[in-house]
């Protein structure tokens, strides 16, 4: 680096080298006055010392102050008069490098603050018009047939009944979608408590089987646990909960899946801590730019198929955050035409 790079000159060597100039300009001066050599000499120490210290210390006042008033903004704080004189007078002093680096480091951090803005606003606005969608479809289905009922359809025995039922449906879909709306807001706000207890998460499983069975026979779907893995695993976690989160995916995986397809759940002990278990099926599976975002709320890969089949596109949702409630992940892994897999993780139980 050049001594007279202007770009990178401390305060320090800006007063060395200016009262250096004007030394050796009055050292010069004073050789034309008495030409004896200790005169020059003694005006340029005195001069030297003199506009170094005057001029050291009034640019690091000045630059100081602006560097307070720089905090000041950035970390947007108030000092009382006991913290001012602790900044001021015991810690050291900042360089203007490390001040350069600390005001990056807070344009970084505000950058990364207005992306994150950015995106809660996109993806607020993108939830608010999928609620919408979601809540419009079964309340006009509803006010459709109460019109039709009420314009006369009433008084006919053929499409009463049939009508006043699929009303029925479409209160049922707006109440699942309400109950579900209220399960991921108390997930998030933890006002629904964790009581967990020890358990073999294989035999959950075989309860969801149980369930879900005339579902699965209606589309001639297999439900198993995978070879190998069927040797109980204890798990600690809670059971309610845990029961959700593989109702939710075997559901999926058997309403999106193929026919005389099959459903295969493997329970694997990760280490001595944590066990994985992993609802796999061989259905259509999800192209990879989903998959990032298959956990939204309201988010579907495949809308038109979604809405035709029902649901009320927040299990996945509440799948995450019944997962991370117990401090845990979940994930996806899947390919067109082959399948799709979704994993969680769970901590290991003791007899």
């Amino acid at each position: 680096m050049s001594l007279l790079d202007t770009k990178n000159l401390s305060p320090r060597l800006l007063s060395f080298i200016t009262a250096l100039v004007i030394a050796i300009a009055n050292a010069i001066m004073s050789m034309f006055i008495n030409n004896k050599w200790q005169t020059p000499l003694v005006v340029f120490g005195i001069t030297f010392i003199v506009i170094y210290s005057v001029y050291h210390y009034t640019l690091q006042k000045f630059i100081y102050r602006k560097i307070k008033l720089i905090y000041k903004f950035i970390y947007q704080t108030k000092a009382t008069k006991r913290e001012e004189y602790f900044y001021e007078n015991i810690l050291p002093q900042k360089s203007i490098d490390e001040v350069n680096n600390d005001v990056k480091e807070w344009a970084a951090q505000k950058k990364n603050e207005i992306e994150i803005l950015k995106a809660n606003e996109q993806f607020r606005k993108e939830f608010l018009m999928n609620l919408a969608h979601e809540l419009r479809t079964p309340i006009f289905s509803v006010q459709g047939y109460v019109d039709t009922l009420l314009g006369g359809a009433l008084q006919d025995p053929e499409v009463n009944i049939k009508f006043l039922t699929n009303a029925s449906k479409g209160i049922d879909r707006l109440v699942r979608l309400v109950d579900d709306l209220d399960e991921i807001s108390k997930l998030e706000s933890g006002k629904i408590p964790l009581i967990q207890e020890t358990f073999a998460i294989q035999d959950l499983i075989k309860d969801v089987y149980e369930e879900l069975s005339l579902n699965a026979k209606a589309k001639e779907i297999n439900l198993s646990i995978k070879k190998g893995t069927e040797r109980p695993i204890l798990v600690n976690a809670d059971k309610p909960k845990i029961k959700q989160v593989i109702v939710n995916l075997v559901e999926n995986a058997v309403k999106y899946g193929n026919e005389q397809g099959a459903v295969i759940a493997g329970c694997y002990e990760v280490d001595d801590k944590h066990v994985y278990i992993e609802i796999s099926d061989d259905g259509p599976g999800i192209a990879e730019e989903h998959l990032s975002r298959i956990f939204e709320r309201f988010y579907r890969a495949d809308r038109s198929r979604a809405r035709a089949i029902g649901g009320t596109g927040l299990g996945l949702a509440i799948v995450k955050h019944i997962i991370e409630a117990h401090g845990q992940t979940v994930n996806v892994r899947s390919k067109p035409g082959v399948g799709s897999s979704f994993g969680f993780t769970l901590d290991k139980g003791t007899a």
